[in-house]
């Protein structure tokens, strides 16, 4: 009866529990950590991958790397989680996440050995974290977000460390004027859309210098009527999203005709029906018409004889742009249009073509509250990567215009708040002060990774630099990227929003907590694969 051996889980589940899965956890999560490390500063190297489809991805935004790569382990899954929250929160700091969240865990691993509970580990983490917080908030400095040389600086540290370093004047002046574009004040209440209404058109062609912020939308279409006007100087400007052609019924419909002049009958209603909507639109004399759907031949005509420029099949969010650059309403049926649905406040219509293609132009708008960015490059692959570096560079800018609190850059951060839990953690007593000893140590990844991506002397620096920071005043002492040295970050103008570093910290600490919370895998496939495979882990 003893003997017998009871089975509770499946034959092929592979059940992984204890100390074994911890040390896993941890493994993967380094890895994962040091697939991205090279990518940290401005000395940052680039990753090529080749996605499935066989196309190909040139970057070192960490979290496009990792959306790339095809990972089997579960903790590897959680942290390429954490890179994608970071981008979307925050849109900077994707690298320095997913580093500081490896090495988070990886100083975890000696108490785990010395058989120290992770409860013990994690409420220490808990309390690290809240004290990492309130430092950022004493050390962080408030800024000016009318001063334009400062946030440029701002925007600056963002994009040093990104393959647009060679034209970041241009680029900081391209995310600033976008992101002051779209910025709308609603009774105090501060909204910046940058996925709506600043829209990246990317043509490729021409040179990276060529690309610039438009005062109103492109839309890649051209008119619907050759003989239409191509360049309209302050054009009136009526939005619809209802097509101008004959309404077909919604369910299917049978009509019977027994006189020959019933079918003449027809097709005239279908031809004043189409007459009547032109009409409707013309009474308000507008010079340009955009539509979301078709327009038939027969309104292309009348609204050619009235010298109406028309544009069809225009995208719901291309529309909403032009609305907001405009100032016009969209309309959804022709007989409610009214003189304030008109938009006035565009300087310039033009259709251009750029490469081989057709571009319409609503541009010289008063005041926009959209635009387009139009990139130019060399390859599909650079202007990927550009755009990219333009969305952190946008978002970090939001984010100072939402929370004007600024920290030093180049590690100074991570120094500063690494000492300060070292002074608190001597109050502490008990066994919790030695996890939060090491969350300090951790964060010191940050400055040594950017000494070793310059190739300088790493213990040297890390030394000098722990030295300076004892000092009265070392706050602002951190790595300069470029050279690997030390140097005063306040007068090299290295920034970053207080939103991104707290928001990095928080998901770091955070991941490090959940995966050290895991003490059991089961991992099994219900069915075995087609060779009989059995399902278990992969990628450790």
């Amino acid at each position: 009866m003893f003997g017998q051996q009871v089975l509770v889980l499946n034959q092929n589940i592979k059940r992984e529990s204890g100390r074994k899965v911890q040390t896993g956890n941890i493994n993967a999560a380094k890895t994962i950590a040091d697939v991205i490390r090279t990518c940290l500063g401005p000395r940052a190297m680039m990753k090529m991958l080749l996605d499935p489809m066989g196309g190909i991805v040139m970057t070192n935004d960490g979290n496009a790397i990792l959306r790339e790569i095809q990972v089997q382990h579960p903790a590897a899954k959680s942290m390429i989680e954490i890179s994608r929250t970071q981008d979307e929160e925050v849109g900077d700091g994707t690298t320095s996440v997913i580093i500081l969240a490896g090495e988070m865990l990886s100083v975890a691993e000696q108490f785990l050995e010395q058989q120290m509970h992770p409860t013990v580990i994690i409420s220490a983490y808990r309390q690290a974290l809240e004290d990492m917080l309130e430092t950022l908030k004493e050390i962080s400095t408030p800024v000016d977000t009318s001063d334009r040389s400062m946030m440029l600086k701002i925007v600056h540290s963002a994009i040093n460390t990104k393959a647009l370093s060679r034209w970041s004047e241009l680029a900081c002046s391209i995310a600033l004027d976008a992101v002051r574009t779209v910025e709308l004040d609603d009774n105090g209440r501060k909204e910046i859309d940058i996925k709506k209404y600043a829209k990246v058109e990317k043509v490729p062609g021409g040179i990276i210098e060529d690309s610039c912020v438009l005062r109103g939308v492109m839309v890649n279409k051209d008119v619907t009527h050759p003989r239409m006007r191509r360049m309209i100087k302050d054009p009136r400007i009526v939005l619809l999203d209802c097509s101008l052609e004959y309404k077909k019924g919604e369910s299917q419909t049978d009509i019977e005709i027994s006189k020959e002049e019933d079918f003449a009958r027809i097709l005239q209603m279908e031809e004043e029906y189409i007459q009547q909507i032109c009409e409707d639109i013309i009474r308000l004399k507008p010079d340009l018409v955009f539509t979301e759907k078709g327009i038939s031949d027969l309104a292309q005509h009348y609204l050619m004889k009235a010298n109406i420029t028309a544009i069809r099949r225009v995208r719901k969010t291309d529309n909403n742009r032009i609305a907001r650059a405009c100032g016009a309403r969209i309309a959804s049926r022709t007989d409610e249009l009214r003189e304030e649905d008109v938009g006035t406040g565009a300087g310039l219509f033009e259709v251009k073509k750029i490469g081989d293609e057709y571009f319409t132009f609503v541009t010289e708008c008063k005041d926009p509250k959209a635009c387009t960015i139009l990139l130019r490059g060399a390859s599909k692959e650079i202007l990927a990567e550009v755009e990219r570096n333009l969305q952190d560079a946008m978002q970090v800018c939001r984010n100072v215009l939402l929370d004007p609190l600024l920290l030093l850059g180049g590690g100074a951060v991570e120094m500063a708040v690494s000492k300060r839990l070292m002074e608190r953690s001597r109050a502490l007593t008990g066994i919790e002060q030695w996890p939060y000893r090491a969350v300090a140590q951790a964060l010191e990844v940050i400055p040594r990774t950017l000494i070793q991506n310059c190739g300088a002397s790493t213990i040297r620096v890390l030394t000098s630099l722990r030295a300076k920071h004892t000092q009265d005043n070392g706050v602002c002492w951190g790595v300069d990227g470029e050279t690997g040295c030390l140097s005063d970050m306040s007068v090299l103008g290295i920034w970053e929003p207080l939103a991104v570093k707290a928001q990095t910290y928080k998901t770091a600490v955070e991941t490090a907590i959940l995966l050290l919370r895991i003490d059991d895998i089961v991992s099994g496939h219900k069915k075995k694969d087609k060779d009989g495979q059995m399902g278990g882990q992969g990628a450790e």
